[in-house]
Formats: structure tokens, sequence, C-alpha cells
């Protein structure tokens, strides 16, 4: 009967005092996660909020306010500069996290002073009052923010995590769903990790910025994740990487590995990775082998890590990634320069963006001042020309903004998202991609739609960038013309998809069959299914052929999902929080299930 007690509660908090109940999206001993969203019914320009709750808190962490701890079950929550003004039909939306003795599940409530708390007062009552077992009550339905899920977001999540599976380099556990993988590399000198694309090098830098993005998404859209079903394999997903980079970093002798394999001896062998006989060789950075933009973007990967695993509850490898992060970046500080042992195949340009990345991660993690004052100093003001595993700029910015509501990092990502708009300055295929680059232009649409749904919960221009960023999510999900409409450019998602990406494995049949260069060019679909995988794109003017030996158009890679991965949890938030956009795709698709 408790749930049925719990919930007469809330109505009756609903009704009398028109507060929102505050779901808490996740809970651990010492702590929980909620997620206000309150509906603006008045205009605002300047507000004060008061969140309560059925049990003590002993101290809260919100960023979209200054909180004021009223008595132990009362906060005042009073607006940040760049949130005063609210309009009507808005939506003011924010996480926060309680800080409690135990593990607790508080009924939490929140109103906006004049905007439907009691009578208008400006004070609340400090608890609820005693339940009713016949309690009925009539509430409005929800805002839904006038959209209808015209494609399965959360089943497309689900199958961007299987990509990742089937990336992975190492002894594989006893609950691989890759059918046709098996363990490989097993000599490698840091075993694990991801294989970077369809082939099986393992290269650092793209490695660790897919880490790095795929972790912001579990830290933003961690209920995204829950409602598409997918939070533990995000958790056993994004875990494999991160045991890789505690074991290519030694804190004592200050060697990251950052390579493993040869990438012109791996382009010449077309085969599966568990067939592999050719040399590895590692590559490693040092004092005397400079590589800070690798080694800070790994310290990003680990610091974002420990945020992630804090909040699941595993306090131990928590502090195991955030040590590792700490001694890491301190090493990239003193060792500043470029890894250039990539060179041919990732060409580094720069380290000030994954200086500012890893600082202002390790920010996150730890509230020590002195990072955050390290990423104002790395920050830079010019505009990205796309969020990738190379160029990390908006995203500082974008996190220094939710640090600091400072406008001139806000400024900055606007004139990045601006850009990607109709008329910004960016092509778009006659279907409406937003198309950046011929090598991965799905990518770099998929990453872009990621920053903007980040910004627009930042409270960016929301129904705007909300709106583009899951056009263009549709756009790779089948709103287009290719193949007579309807085509989804990620792997496995709908009835048409690639059947011929550029990927080794795939294209083998089942062991012990062989399999050598002739497959390459072997007609007819791979024998697997690369499932989750999101292929390079079409081209500018919507074409794209499903051709094997086209390395530009159907490759694959796991920084291809990442910006994208990320896009698919926030759009299933959206769907959690009642604030899908309404959409208008050019070429929509009309079939049952898309």
């Amino acid at each position: 009967m408790i749930p049925v007690l719990v919930l007469a509660v809330s109505l009756v908090v609903q009704t009398t005092w028109g507060a929102t109940t505050v779901p808490i999206t996740n809970h651990w001993n010492g702590g929980f996660q909620g997620e206000a969203c309150i509906p603006i019914t008045k205009e605002l320009n300047g507000w004060k909020a008061h969140l309560s709750f059925s049990q003590n808190v002993d101290s809260i962490e919100v960023w979209a306010a200054t909180a004021t701890k009223v008595n132990p079950r009362e906060y005042l929550l009073v607006n940040k500069d760049y949130n005063s003004v609210e309009h009507v039909g808005d939506k003011l939306c924010f996480t926060f996290i309680g800080h409690t003795s135990g593990d607790i599940v508080p009924v939490t409530t929140i109103y906006i002073e004049g905007m439907g708390g009691p009578g208008g007062a400006t004070a609340a009552p400090t608890h609820a009052p005693a339940a009713t077992t016949h309690a009925t009550a009539v509430t409005s339905p929800p805002h839904t923010g006038g959209g209808t899920a015209t494609k399965d977001y959360g089943a497309a999540l689900g199958k961007s995590i299987l990509f990742y599976d089937a990336q992975r380099s190492g002894k594989l556990p006893a609950n691989n769903p890759i059918r046709w993988r098996g363990d490989s590399a097993l000599h490698d000198c840091v075993v694990g990790g991801w294989y970077d694309a369809g082939d099986h090098v393992k290269f650092g830098l793209p490695m660790a910025s897919t880490s790095t993005l795929l972790l912001w998404s579990l830290v933003r859209f961690k209920d995204g994740y829950t409602k598409a079903g997918q939070l533990n394999q995000a958790y056993d997903m994004i875990k494999w990487p991160l045991d890789y980079f505690l074991k290519a970093w030694n804190p004592s002798t200050k060697q990251l590995v950052v390579q493993v394999g040869d990438g012109n001896a791996d382009h010449s062998f077309w085969g599966r990775p568990e067939d592999m006989t050719m040399a590895r060789p590692c590559q490693s950075v040092s004092a005397s082998h400079k590589g800070s933009d690798v080694a800070a973007e790994t310290a990003a990967a680990l610091a974002a890590g420990s945020i992630v695993f804090k909040a699941k509850g595993d306090t131990a490898y928590s502090t195991q990634l955030l040590t590792a992060a700490e001694s890491l970046y301190a090493f990239a500080k003193a060792n500043r320069g470029i890894f250039s042992g990539a060179a041919q195949f990732y060409s580094s340009s720069a380290d000030k963006d994954e200086m500012c990345e890893a600082s202002a991660w390790l920010y996150r993690a730890t509230k020590n001042n002195q990072y955050l004052n390290d990423a104002k100093t790395f920050v830079e003001d010019a505009w990205a020309w796309a969020l990738s595993w190379d160029d990390k700029k908006v995203a500082c910015q974008l996190i220094l903004f939710e640090e600091t509501h400072t406008a001139h990092y806000k400024d900055a990502v606007v004139g990045f998202l601006e850009a990607w708009m109709p008329g910004g300055g960016i092509t778009y295929t006659p279907c409406g991609l937003a198309w950046r680059d011929k090598w991965g232009a799905n990518r770099y649409a998929g990453n872009t739609a990621f920053v903007a749904l980040l910004a627009s919960e930042a409270g960016i221009n929301p129904a705007k960038y909300r709106k583009w960023a899951v056009e263009q999510i549709n756009y790779l999900l089948g709103d287009n013309h290719h193949d007579g409409g309807c085509y989804s450019f990620q792997i496995g998602y709908g009835s048409k998809y690639p059947r011929q990406p550029h990927h080794r494995g795939a294209s083998c049949p089942d062991r012990p069959a062989p399999c050598g260069q002739a497959q390459l060019s072997a007609p007819g679909p791979s024998p697997q299914t690369l499932t989750g995988a999101l292929v390079g794109g079409p081209e500018a003017n919507d074409n794209y052929q499903d051709v094997r030996t086209d390395y530009v158009l159907n490759e694959v890679a796991t920084d291809y999902n990442s910006g994208f991965t990320g896009a698919l949890a926030g759009i299933a938030h959206l769907q959690a929080t009642n604030n899908l956009p309404a959409t208008n795709n050019k070429c929509r698709c009309t079939a049952s299930g898309k």
C-alpha cells in the first residue's frame, strides 16, 4: 500500500498547492538525483522557487539556481542571470543532487513564488499533509512540447550500444552479446579497449574522445538511458574503455600507452580480429615523447567516468578513475606537446581543447577551483568547425557556461550552433541533413545534434535547438529519400539499412570458415549484421551507395556513433520529461514503425 499512499500525497500537493511533483531519477547511499521541470504559467523576470522534501536533506547541489537552506526539508532557489526571464508556455527544467544520511527517496515537490504556490505566498509548508487513501484529483495532462515520436529512439540507442560491444578487443566477458565475436589480441601490451573502426588498431585519441562524449551523455541524460531500458547496458559498455585506460596509464613511470597496432600493417590485412597474426607494436607518451593532447583527453574520460560511477554507487571504482584522472592530467600539464605517432591516420591539431576539457571535467568531479581556473586559461573563443575527436572547443565552452553562466561562453556556443542552422553557412542536403564533410557527414550531424540538446538543457534556445537536433536524428533514422525513402543509416534499425559496411569482422562468415581479402569485394550483404553502427553517410546531394569497398560513405567508427548515441539518449530524456518537440522533416518517412 505504500506506493498508493505516496501517490496520494503527491496528488494532494499538486492539487492543493499547485506545486509540481519532482521525480527522483536515481538514489544511492548518501544521496539522490532529481529532475525538476516546472511549467511556466505567467511571465517571469526573476524567480524564486521552493523545493520541499518529505525527509531531511543535508544539502543540495543545483546548477540552475542559487540554493539557500530554509530548514532540513526545504530549500529556496533563486534564478541565475541567464535564466531569470521565463515565458508562458516554457518549462524550467534542471537537475539537482541531494546529500543525505542513508539511502532515501523523498517525496519531492517544487513551486515558484507567485505562480501557483499557496495563495501566491512566499513561503511553503515544511511538510506534506497527512495522506488520505481516498484522495482523488483531476490534473491537467502534461505538456509534451507538441511533439509525437516518429522514431523508436530507445531501440536505436540500444543498437548503438551493441555496436560498441562489437568493437571490443581482448578477453570477452561471459555476457558478450555479439555471437560472431570472440577473444582477440590477448597478447597486446595493454589488453582490452575498442578497435577503432573497421580495422583493428587501438588509437588512443579517438577512443578517449568517444568515451568522453558517451560519458557526458550518461551524466546529463541518464534518465534517457533509463527510459530506453539501456542504463545497465550503457554502464557495461563504457566500463570497457575505462578499464583499458586504467591499465594504459602508469603513474609511477609516467607513461601512457596511446596506440596498439601499426596502421599500415593492419590496413593490409582483411580478416577477423580473432585471426590476426601480425605484430602489434605499442606507442606511448612520456616526458620525452610528448602527447598532452591524448593524455588530457584520456584524463577527461576518466574524470567523467568517475562522476558516472559515483552516481551509480560504485564509489571504489569512481575513486580509482578520479585518482588516475588527476595524476594523468598533472602529467599532461607538465609535458605539453602533440602526439605525432598516429598522424597518418589521426593528425591532432592542438592540445588546448583537450587540456580545457580535462580540467573542466576534473572541476566537475572535484569542485577544486584550480581546475576551473585552468579551464578558463585553456578555453578558446573561436567557433569550432565541428565537434570531433580532434576539436573539443565547443564542448569546453558549453561546460564552462554550465558551471559559471558567463555570457561569453554562451555566446561561443550559440555562435557555433547558429553556424549549423539553415542559413548559417553549412551545406544542407535536399532532404535536410546538415552536411559538414564527405568523411563522416552523419558523424558530424550527430555530434552537433548532441551539442544542441546539451545546450538546450542549459537554457540556450531550447525550442529551436531541440527541434533541429531531433530532425537531424530523424534524417539519420529514415527521414530521407534513399532507396525509395525510410532508409536508416544506422545498421539494424528499421527494414532498410546498410548491408555492406566497410568492416572486416562483419564481412567474415561464421568461424571456422576462412576469411580474407576476397571478402572485401564479395557481392551481397555482409554475413554478420553490425547492429547499431552509423555509417559515414551520403554525399551533399543525398546520394549514397551501400558498397563495402567505399570506405568514405560506408566507413564505421567508434567516434561516428558517439554524439549520435548521446543525442538518442537526449531525445529519450525529452520523451521522459514530456519535452519532445514537434518536427517537420523535409522527407519524412511514413512507413509503419519508423
